[in-house]
């Protein structure tokens, strides 16, 4: 006998540092007491900060969350360079930074700013010929991956200051730290913008610490921490997080009836992307796109 399903809906986790994504979703999966958990877009380890989570028929809302954009506060040192181009990884050079002024700075963020096209940190899950490209470098392979295209809407300096750090022979050395915010598509590295900022530069640079603080519609303040959803588990009910994430088309009866069953019903014209359809009932059905006026149903949720 099956068990019966719980509620599906999303959990808006504030992920603390040292936990992978999937630490995360071990979690959760004991405290919804269910396997059909997964989440939307991964965060390091190091970093802290919004992990969305779905669960039951809400994991099939994901797919589409994580193309949405994305808001990131973090601390970039210039001056050093790491394997991992953040403060995980190992130092491998070091360069003053005596000469580094606030002027250049801001002309190396407006040149990183806008649609541009980026080479992912080597250390990261993208495949290369189907293998990971994390474990081909800790392989000690040699291989250079292309360039893929990114919008950063907006990444703006808070706080500049002068540091010291250990350089890789174990000796003090000056850098420079920059607390910055940044808001950019799906796919972007905020890893690799600290890495291209420090090389457009002539200093070198990582990321030192990374904090995401809005997915989509998402923020902080809607996140609650793991030590608070382990005293209290609730989901974001699946209508309203669809409500929230996606424009909203409300069906009537013999449309929801048709749509329920695969049907490609007309429709008016929408803007690009997928909408979220509701019955008169107010039961979230699907997720659709506009396809040459029909509606293209690109996940299903009546069932």
């Amino acid at each position: 006998m099956s068990r019966p399903q719980g509620p599906s809906g999303l959990v808006i986790v504030d992920k603390p540092g040292g936990l992978t994504s999937h630490g995360v979703v071990s979690r959760m999966r004991r405290l919804a007491g269910t396997r059909r958990v997964g989440h939307a877009g991964t965060l390091d380890p190091m970093a802290t900060g919004v992990l969305i989570i779905g669960v039951e028929k809400a994991t099939r809302l994901l797919g589409h969350l994580a193309l949405t954009e994305k808001e990131y506060a973090a601390t970039i040192r210039l001056g050093q360079t790491t394997v991992t181009d953040d403060a995980e990884g190992e130092v491998t050079a070091s360069v003053p930074v005596g000469a580094v002024t606030r002027e250049a700075v801001d002309a190396g963020i407006a040149a990183l700013t806008g649609p541009i096209q980026q080479v992912p940190s080597k250390v990261s899950a993208i495949k290369v010929n189907g293998v990971r490209s994390y474990t081909r470098v800790r392989e000690g392979e040699d291989f250079e991956l292309p360039a893929r295209p990114v919008t950063v809407s907006s990444f703006t300096v808070q706080d500049m200051r002068r540091a010291e750090a250990v350089d890789a022979a174990g000796a003090a050395t000056e850098v420079v730290d920059l607390d910055v915010t940044v808001v950019c598509s799906s796919g972007t590295y905020i890893r690799a913008l600290a890495r291209d900022l420090g090389a457009g530069l002539g200093a070198g640079g990582h990321l030192t610490a990374l904090r995401r603080t809005r997915v989509g519609p998402y923020g902080l303040d809607g996140a609650r921490t793991l030590e608070q959803l382990e005293l209290s588990f609730a989901v974001l009910p699946i209508e309203q997080a669809a409500a929230a994430a996606f424009p909203r088309w409300d069906a009537d009866a013999d449309q929801a009836r048709l749509l329920g069953h695969g049907v490609r019903i007309a429709v008016p014209a929408l803007p690009a992307g997928p909408h979220a359809v509701f019955g008169p009932d107010g039961r979230f059905l699907a997720l659709v796109e506009e396809d040459k006026g029909k509606a293209k149903i690109v996940a299903g949720f009546a069932q």
